[in-house]
């Protein structure tokens, strides 16, 4: 072995391979960043291999991600109105949105994407939809700030696939946008010209992948839902395309008394919904649409602690993943930042609704964190479009580090540690380092560039705090 692959090789006593954890285990990659061999079992570390310090994870995607509402997380949690609810969040959503800047939309970016790093999510799924400025102005550069999003990933080390969204209505009926939507609005057209300077001068590697988002069916028409689809396949054949949908049975109601049926239910009849689309918030479905979904192939994008912070309801797990569903996780508004959460709460939630344990355990997987984590790596991989979520040859090598002496996994054997990194809330995250593309971006908790982007945040929100 050279000296050029011990540089980008890593040993670990323990790593999560697929199948499960795996003794003795050698990673190497290229200058690309990715995996080109994955070997366990070996006799020893190999000589003038870096060691790990504790045992090697995949990185969790995060497949649903509005990077500025981190800014204002924990600002809502207050009676607006005599009857509260997601609508009433949106209002106050809409008012903190208007205030920012592109400045400022980097800087909430990049606090929140070293966040990400240090819980553990490798790779995001940005479903970006402000787009112009405040009053509804275009920018000159129409990527504006998708641009700077973007930037703020690669600047941080953490993966993207950036979903510019087309919003087009304020709600079914192709209702006019209100005011307050105007930094949302473009036609397919302006949409997919936005993606095309994009892609000219931030063009895709192996860290960073393009897609679409239309944002919801109260927000587009079918017609211009199918003319971005074909836009994008005449540019990106195969790109991922992912959706709000049926996160509120208001909205379903809406799509019901307007178009004659159910949220999914209408798009799964009019598209070719595949593997590559993620139905996000896909919460109130029915026991067909639950089927058909999971025939589908495509991806439910499951935000439990916004789902719960929003009062939206609860997603029927046990019999989705019983059809063979497929999902993944994200951490959408950002009031937590944390996929053990995630899972943790998709767990609760059943369990709370059936008043049994471990309701989303197999007869193949008894343990539910394993049975989770297994699946929202596959569901979030698919949603990202990139090769990642696995510790095998051809993946991006993006990993995590736990720490074997954290209180939730010393003295255990490997069998239980996912079901105690989930399931168990003591103390600092056992998520110790984070490698992206090989490259180590968090060291024993602290991000590389912590103290500064951290100092940006606080200016930006400092700012926005004292306009509101």
């Amino acid at each position: 072995m050279d000296t050029t692959t011990t540089k980008r090789a890593l040993f670990a006593e323990h790593a999560y391979l697929p199948g499960g954890w795996r003794r003795n285990v050698l990673l190497e990659w290229d200058e690309t960043g990715t995996l080109r061999a994955v070997a366990h079992d070996l006799p020893r570390a190999p000589e003038g291999v870096a060691q790990a310090s504790g045992p090697l994870m995949p990185g969790m995607p995060d497949l649903h991600s509005h990077a500025f509402q981190r800014a204002m997380a924990g600002l809502t949690e207050y009676r607006a109105k005599p009857t509260d609810s997601f609508w009433s969040w949106r209002d106050l959503m809409y008012r903190f949105a208007a205030r920012i800047t592109p400045d400022d939309l980097g800087a909430i970016a990049r606090w929140l994407y070293v966040e990400m790093l240090k819980a553990g999510y490798t790779s995001v799924c940005e479903f970006h939809y402000v787009h112009h400025a405040p009053d509804g102005q275009r920018y000159g550069n129409p990527a504006e700030l998708a641009q700077g999003v973007v930037d703020a990933a690669g600047d941080t080390g953490i993966g993207m696939t950036m979903l510019p969204v087309l919003y087009q209505y304020s709600g079914f009926g192709a209702q006019p946008p209100r005011d307050d939507q105007q930094r949302f609005i473009n036609t397919p057209e302006q949409l997919l010209t936005l993606i095309e300077t994009l892609r000219r001068e931030r063009p895709e590697h192996g860290a960073l992948r393009y897609g679409v988002a239309p944002h919801s069916l109260r927000a587009v028409s079918q017609a211009a839902l199918r003319a971005l689809l074909e836009g994008l396949d005449a540019a990106l054949p195969g790109a991922p395309v992912h959706i709000h949908i049926a996160e509120q049975t208001a909205e379903v109601q809406a799509c019901l008394a307007t178009e004659g049926a159910r949220p999914v239910q209408w798009l799964l009849d009019r598209f070719d919904v595949n593997h590559r689309w993620c139905l996000v918030h896909a919460t109130h479905i029915d026991a067909n649409e639950t089927a058909a979904l999971a025939k589908s192939g495509a991806v439910a994008g499951l935000c439990l602690t916004t789902e719960a912070n929003l009062g939206d309801g609860i997603f029927p797990a046990h019999d989705y993943l019983d059809a063979r569903g497929v999902f993944g996780v994200g951490s959408d508004s950002h009031i937590g930042i944390d996929w053990r959460a995630e899972l943790r709460l998709l767990e609760y939630g059943q369990r709370l609704v059936r008043r049994e344990r471990n309701v989303l355990a197999s007869r193949q997987t008894a343990h539910v964190a394993d049975r989770l984590f297994d699946a929202a790596l596959a569901g979030g991989t698919r949603a990202t479009g990139r090769v990642t979520g696995a510790l095998a040859a051809g993946a991006r090598a993006d990993w995590i580090v736990l720490d074997a002496a954290h209180p939730n996994l010393a003295e255990q054997s490997p069998r239980t540690w996912l079901s105690s990194i989930v399931f168990c809330e003591h103390g600092q995250t056992p998520v110790l380092d984070v490698y992206t593309g090989g490259e180590r971006v968090v060291a024993q908790r602290r991000h590389r560039d912590e103290d500064r982007l951290y100092a940006d945040y606080r200016k930006t929100l400092r700012r926005l705090l004292a306009d509101a």
